[in-house]
């Protein structure tokens, strides 16, 4: 009786890590109600519609000055990104890390590093509508 009691008690663990290699890993990436801001995000009103880009920068360039009026979310897949705000408020990401882009808020990205960045952006968006609108003038 002691030998089952040895045995079961190594082969519960055993089969319990075994079944979780079966599970799919699960790594929440960021879990938040505002913008890298700040500020609250809000969804707008009208057909949704989700949106996800792949965005490439080449070394030293920029996206120039635009805002986003609908909420997004990125990750980082490769490079070095500076986003610049208006009021001179930046922010650094690397590769991994992700992002809650702000809404209705002019903002510059700027690839500081030596290699292509890479970014996944998905929008929640309105159908028909812009993601992205050009700041004139900057």
């Amino acid at each position: 009786m002691v030998h089952f009691i040895f045995t079961f008690m190594f082969w519960l663990p055993l089969s319990a890590l075994a079944l979780d290699i079966d599970k799919p890993k699960v790594t929440e990436l960021i879990k938040t109600t505002t913008s890298w801001d700040g500020k609250q995000i809000v969804y707008p009103a009208g057909q949704p519609e989700i949106t996800g880009l792949l965005i490439e920068i080449a070394p030293g360039k920029q996206t120039n000055w635009h805002l986003h009026p609908y909420p997004s979310f990125a990750f980082i897949l490769e490079g070095s990104l500076e986003v610049t705000l208006k009021d001179g408020k930046v922010k650094h990401l690397q590769a991994g890390d992700p992002l809650v882009e702000v809404v209705n808020t002019p903002h510059n990205g700027r690839n500081i590093g030596g290699t292509p960045l890479k970014i996944m952006v998905f929008y929640a968006g309105i159908a028909g509508k812009k993601l992205t609108v050009e700041e004139l003038g900057q």
